[in-house]
């Protein structure tokens, strides 16, 4: 009977660690009372956020072009102008 002795991984040129071994990785630790089911939330909350704020700029857009709101705000800003 033959003992068969493997030859561990050589380590990349430089370093002083064997190939084999990885540094562990970095755990993402959850914030006390929040579960992990949850923890997309944000990033839907805030693209619901912004899809309410651009929808509401475009209705702002929509107000402010149409030539009534338009002449009023000329009309406004004619009136300040003219008292200073």
């Amino acid at each position: 009977m033959s003992h068969r002795t493997t030859a561990a991984p050589e380590a990349p040129a430089g370093s002083s660690a064997p190939a084999a071994e990885h540094p562990p990785l970095p755990t993402r630790k959850v914030p006390a009372g929040r579960d992990r089911r949850d923890a997309g939330m944000a990033t839907a909350e805030y693209a619901i956020a912004t899809l309410a704020a651009c929808g509401f700029a475009a209705l702002l857009l929509a107000v402010l072009s149409s030539g009534e709101v338009r002449g009023m705000l000329l009309a406004l800003v004619q009136r300040a102008l003219s008292l200073v």
